[in-house]
């Protein structure tokens, strides 16, 4: 059973940056493409961003384009949220995941596994 731990999380003003990490115990992590999801107090749990296995592919929702950015140390298990230019609205708990399948090239977002989440939270 693979264990996910974020970690990185706080609370920062508007237009500021926060780095989310989350180390995976399981081997081998190489192999999985990994997520991050955020949920906000009353909503569903979104789709934040992904990145392939191999780390030449990410997919990122429109909401946090060209303000986040994911990426991976497969040497350390461990995969990063890059959050720059923070909004209220991103204010919500983030959640990093594992994809379901070994290899994934991101055509499908199935992730299982899912970490324990930390807060982020955005004043304006």
């Amino acid at each position: 059973q693979v264990q996910l731990v974020e970690s990185g999380g706080g609370l920062v003003q508007a237009g500021g940056s926060l780095r989310l990490s989350c180390a995976a115990s399981e081997l081998p992590f190489s192999r999985y493409a990994m997520g991050w999801f955020r949920q906000a107090p009353g909503k569903e749990r979104e789709f934040v961003a992904a990145i392939k296995w191999s780390g030449d592919i990410t997919r990122y929702a429109d909401s946090v384009k060209g303000r986040f950015t994911i990426s991976r140390d497969n040497s350390k298990n461990t995969v990063y949220l890059q959050m720059n230019s923070l909004k209220p609205e991103d204010t919500a708990v983030y959640y990093c995941a594992r994809h379901s399948l070994y290899y994934s090239d991101l055509s499908h977002l199935d992730f299982t596994s899912w970490g324990q989440g930390t807060q982020v939270t955005v004043s304006s």
